[in-house]
């Protein structure tokens, strides 16, 4: 909800109104405190996506639930499904394929964004930010794999009902996450696919280092580093509180991602 227009209209109706002895009363003093109010408060509520926190905290939280899945379902990747297509193909044609994790992963990670892609659609179709509610399927998600792996784990065959489906409760999470990328903080940086990231973060900083060309190009280029850079950090991060955590705590490392869910939920209260 973009709380400038309440300020805004008083602004308007102010300066519209026909003319009588109060509206003649007003300096130009009034006039520009007026203004200077209402791009105060634009400034103070602009949306949270607007800034690197939240994508950095969320980057954070497909780093940490990444590496976990990894090294507790035997190689499974949640958020990076495109090497769980790599491994599926090497085992196909190598002969060892023995996972059915890493095989379940992709369709599942698909269905998920489907079915999370039309709940988006349908709720912003009803007048309502789809921030809020996306986020909640994801933490939601993420507290079934925790609660499975501690439930049930550690796993010594992934290839066991119960750590299978806690693998997909994770793929699921990472494919909820996408969506809210994608749909619902548009023009942010992906906040799991860093390839994508250090990509583009590369392509800006050569722009910014030639030091010459259009300006506006330029601006974008820092403008759009001031954002990807927090995210691969976010997300390195991640990783590396995430495998500590595992290898010392097993699926209780899972609190870390969840707790991280959360507090981007408190932090995108700004976004309805």
């Amino acid at each position: 909800m973009d709380a400038t227009i309440p300020a805004q209209v008083v602004c308007l109706l102010s300066n519209t109104l026909p003319s009588n002895d109060w509206s003649n009363e007003r300096s130009i003093g009034d006039r520009q405190s007026c203004a200077v109010k209402s791009l105060t408060i634009t400034l103070r509520l602009a949306p949270i996506r607007s800034t690197w926190l939240l994508p950095a905290i969320l980057s954070a939280t497909a780093g940490a639930v990444d590496v976990i899945g990894f090294l507790a379902l035997g190689g499974l990747f949640t958020a990076h499904v495109t090497g769980n297509v790599v491994i599926v193909a090497a085992h196909y044609v190598t002969g060892g394929f023995s996972q059915v994790g890493p095989l379940l992963a992709v369709p599942v990670f698909m269905a998920v964004m489907g079915l999370v892609t039309l709940m988006s659609g349908a709720i912003t179709r009803s007048g309502t930010t789809p921030f809020r509610p996306v986020l909640l399927v994801e933490i939601a998600l993420l507290a079934g794999f925790l609660l499975l792996g501690v439930g049930f784990g550690p796993f010594a065959d992934a290839d066991s009902s119960m750590a299978i489906v806690a693998g997909m409760l994770g793929v699921s999470a990472m494919a909820t996450q996408n969506v809210l990328g994608r749909l619902v903080l548009k023009g942010t940086p992906s906040t799991t696919v860093m390839t994508t990231n250090i990509t583009q973060l590369t392509v800006d900083l050569a722009t910014l280092a030639r030091r010459r060309g259009d300006a506006d190009e330029r601006a974008k280029a820092q403008r759009r580093a001031g954002m990807t850079f927090p995210c691969i950090v976010g997300f390195i991060v991640g990783c590396a509180a995430g495998a500590i955590f595992e290898v010392k705590f097993g699926f209780w490392a899972l609190v870390l991602p969840f707790t991280l869910t959360m507090l981007a939920l408190l932090l995108g209260r700004s976004e309805e």
